[in-house]
Formats: C-alpha cells, sequence, structure tokens
C-alpha cells in the first residue's frame, strides 16, 4: 500500500526485455536507505518488488500482466520515473489509499499553464468516469492528485510547482501516456451497491408481491 505521494524521481538505468517481461534497473538515492529484497516500490504507480539492490540502484520483474496494463514497456533508457516506498503504518498519510495495481494507460489530451499552475487534461473511458468526482483523488503515474474537474470523456488536474518539480508529471505534455488507478474507495462502493442491488432483486420481494400479500 502507498500513499501517492512520490518521495523522488529515479533514473532507469537498464532494461532487459524477454518477450512480454521486463527487468529494470532504476538508480535512485533516498529511497535505497533502509530498501530489502522483497520489499515493494511503486514505479510510475506500479507495485513492484525488489529483486536486487546496491547503493545506487535496484533491480525489479515486471511480469506479462503489468506488462500489457501499464506504460512501463514504453520506458527507454534514462527516462526518469516516480518512486515511493511502500508506506509505513505508523507515519503520516499525506495522499489517500494507492495500492499500486494500475486500471489502465491514458493519453494526455492537452496542457496549458496560468502562472504557477500546470493544467492537465487526460481523456477517460465513458464507463470509467464514474470512478472520478471534483475535488476527489485519482492516482496519475504514482502521484497522488486532486481532480480539478470532471465530465464523462475527460479529467483535469492543477499541478501545483512542488508537483511539477518533484514528479515527471512536470514534463509530460500532450500525447504523452500515464498509468492510472482510480480511487480504490470509490471502486468498493462501487461493488457494495452493485452486490446489494442483486441481493434485492435475487429476495424476490418486489413491490407486486408485497400487493398481492396485501401490504398496500
Amino acid at each position: 500500500m502507498f500513499t501517492g505521494i512520490v518521495e523522488e524521481k529515479g533514473t532507469l538505468q537498464t532494461i532487459t526485455k524477454n518477450g512480454r517481461s521486463l527487468v529494470l534497473t532504476v538508480g535512485a538515492e533516498k529511497i535505497l536507505g533502509d530498501v530489502h529484497i522483497g520489499d515493494s516500490i511503486s514505479v510510475n504507480g506500479v507495485c513492484l518488488t525488489v529483486t536486487h539492490f546496491t547503493d545506487y540502484h535496484f533491480s525489479v520483474d515486471v511480469m506479462p500482466e503489468t506488462y500489457e496494463a501499464t506504460n512501463l514497456k514504453d520506458l527507454t533508457r534514462g527516462s526518469e520515473v516516480n518512486l515511493e516506498r511502500a508506506m509505513h503504518a505508523n507515519g503520516r498519510f499525506g495522499g489517500h489509499f494507492v495500492s499500486g495495481h494500475v486500471d489502465h494507460v491514458l493519453t494526455i489530451e492537452k496542457t496549458w499553464r496560468d502562472t504557477i499552475a500546470k493544467y492537465v487534461k487526460i481523456t477517460v473511458p465513458t464507463d470509467k468516469a464514474k470512478y472520478l468526482a471534483d475535488k476527489g483523488s485519482v492516482t496519475v503515474d504514482g502521484t497522488s492528485l486532486t481532480v480539478f474537474h470532471a465530465d464523462e470523456t475527460s479529467f483535469t488536474l492543477s499541478l501545483i510547482p512542488e508537483t511539477q518539480a518533484a514528479t515527471i508529471l512536470g514534463v509530460k505534455e500532450a500525447g504523452d501516456t500515464v498509468n492510472i488507478e482510480y480511487d480504490v474507495l470509490m471502486k468498493y462502493m462501487e461493488r457494495l451497491l452493485t452486490h446489494q442491488s442483486h441481493e434485492k432483486q435475487s429476495s424476490g420481494v418486489t413491490e407486486e408481491k408485497l400487493k398481492d400479500l396485501g401490504f398496500y
């Protein structure tokens, strides 16, 4: 579990491709201070397991499912990536609950600036727009962000200068892809309400049946 507060930007040192799987070696500093084999690290919003590390870099495997579901396959040597260690249970919780399980890859439609703010508009499938709400949370390339505006076809983010400097979103522009993870609480709520609706339908209790039994 992560918070979506990016700790540092790492640099992809090597990428080894084997069909639909990858081995990534990422150069980093801050997050390596207490790293262990088997630790979870979010790389551009994707929860990956550390398989090897030194004082200057760490390696992770990217499985076929992750290869297909994320934009990690588009990385090249020298690419910068957002990095975050798994959250501590006793630490500050500055973002929102982020699982590191990417829902899908979306494309930036356009960006523009207004004084110090950078606005990013991202096209979203209509069946996923239900997970977005004005002032709600969304994870973009591992960064916990507040939705500035949402409609049925897109959502817009407003990036403060700190986010622009501390994450790779500061340099992304129209046509670039981003890993998206919707707020897991929204998805759980949808699941709960759908399940309750199905239970009511399967119970056999309907308005017509109540009328037949004399309750109306």
